[in-house]
């Protein structure tokens, strides 16, 4: 029933539905977080993210999620959020497939992000969907809380033929 219903579209970080969608996952994450929520606040900042999908069931936003720029060649997924009525329903795994096929067309070649011990469904999510651990990178080296995912979207060895 659900995937029947589920819709996804592209826009960025001034539609009206993530920018509240955003509201809900900041609530949530600064209960999880606790005293460490304004270290991650400062970094989840999301004027001017050109690349994001907000999905809606029944025309009922459900979840979003976003990609930036990391490096050249990767992005950063940033924003996942799935409201409570709509999880253990595979918006967020379809989201994030979404997240990475934009990002193979936009030319990168791998997808990073950053997660919460206190977010286990979180980090399940991202195993499921093939993401491997790694070494906290950036603002995140030394964060006991953090954990540091990556998955490669597209094989460099096969670009060259």
């Amino acid at each position: 029933m659900l995937m029947s219903n589920l819709t996804l579209i592209r826009t960025d970080s001034d539609q009206t539905d993530f920018r509240q969608l955003i509201t809900l996952l900041d609530q949530d994450l600064a209960i999880r977080d606790g005293d460490e929520h304004a270290f991650y606040a400062q970094f989840n900042k999301v004027d001017s993210i050109k690349e994001v999908i907000v999905a809606y069931v029944n025309e009922i936003p459900a979840g979003c999620g976003a990609i930036k720029r990391f490096t050249d060649d990767t992005v950063e997924v940033k924003r996942m959020f799935v409201h409570p009525n709509y999880r253990n329903q595979g918006v967020a795994a379809k989201i994030v497939a979404a997240l990475e096929t934009w990002a193979i067309e936009l030319g990168y070649h791998y997808s990073v992000l950053e997660t919460g011990k206190k977010q286990p469904e979180a980090i399940a999510l991202y195993e499921k969907c093939k993401y491997q651990r790694t070494a906290n990178y950036g603002q995140y080296i030394g964060i006991e809380n953090s954990v540091c995912m990556k998955k490669t979207l597209v094989q460099t060895a096969n670009l060259a033929t």
